[in-house]
């Protein structure tokens, strides 16, 4: 059994179809297919059940999953000690972030990390709040970076930046160019949203909160999971949002988007990392630099 065969084995136990896994491990679906075949022949054990198009864990799957698992921590600990020994001039960086931070705050950031340790290799994904969480519980990230909160208690958040959270709407919107409207105004407005598990969607929810509004009676005319599909909808006249203003800075610049008013919430970026380990050089010398600005 080798590292490879475990890695192919998780991917597919947690993407739930084989297709999926392979697109996540850049990988050929026959290739996939293969590994799992010759896995469970060498030791004449079903771990997956083929329905359909899907792929689901048999009894002795979900048994075999949290062992594969913790086989991999410690091949990826070994991994980082390995890269600690080199004094960082090789080595990896696996991270997850949040949506928001993958796409404007933390591509600069691994732009002047790289520079500075050329040997080091930065593997970056994203995903929402809680995928993020999911990935580094699972040791899949060595460190993942969050806007929202986690209630995880087997994870460590530590801020490390903050974000305004703004009103949006279109540049033809009646409000556009106008001071923030009252709660009764914006009880009104069509909204368009965030997915739920996001940090936006967490961070607007208790900013309208805070203003009297309830979140759960919003007029919803769209639930979408990118910040700039949400941007977009709101450019076109779907409705008003509250979004990072990061995220909305560059289609206002362009006379797309009107911010209205002073920022309706601040949150913290958060790095999220696992209690239970401590961090690799790597993983330090990333966040010493975001400290230092």
């Amino acid at each position: 059994m080798t590292l490879d065969q475990l890695r192919i084995f998780v991917a597919v136990a947690r993407e739930g179809h084989v297709t999926r896994a392979a697109k996540a491990l850049n990988l050929t679906q026959s290739a996939v297919s293969a590994t799992i075949a010759a896995l469970e022949a060498r030791h004449g054990t079903q771990l997956f059940h083929r329905i359909g198009r899907g792929i689901q864990l048999t009894g002795e799957g979900e048994a075999f999953l949290p062992e594969a698992e913790a086989v991999l921590a410690r091949a990826s600990a070994a991994e980082r000690m390995l890269t600690e020994l080199s004094g960082l001039k090789r080595g990896a960086l696996k991270l997850w972030a949040s949506q928001t931070i993958a796409a404007y705050w933390l591509p600069p950031l691994l732009h002047r990390f790289s520079l500075r340790y050329p040997g080091i290799t930065i593997e970056l994904r994203q995903g929402n709040t809680a995928e993020v969480a999911a990935a580094v519980a699972a040791c899949e990230a060595d460190m993942g970076f969050i806007e929202g909160t986690v209630a995880n208690p087997a994870l460590v958040a530590e801020p490390v930046g903050e974000d305004e959270m703004v009103l949006v709407v279109g540049v033809h919107n009646p409000f556009s160019g106008a001071a923030r409207p009252g709660p009764y105004v914006l009880a009104g407005f069509d909204w368009v949203l965030r997915e739920q598990g996001s940090g936006t969607r967490q961070a607007m929810e208790a900013g309208l909160a805070e203003l009297g509004l309830d979140p759960s009676a919003l007029r919803v005319a769209l639930e979408l999971p990118s910040n700039e599909a949400v941007c977009t909808a709101v450019a076109a006249g779907a409705g008003a949002t509250v979004i990072s203003r990061l995220a909305a800075a560059p289609r206002a610049a362009l006379g797309e988007l009107a911010i209205l008013g002073e920022p309706l919430a601040r949150r913290a970026f958060c790095a999220l990392r696992p209690g239970d380990r401590r961090k690799g050089r790597a993983e330090e010398a990333l966040l010493r630099m975001i400290r230092e600005g």
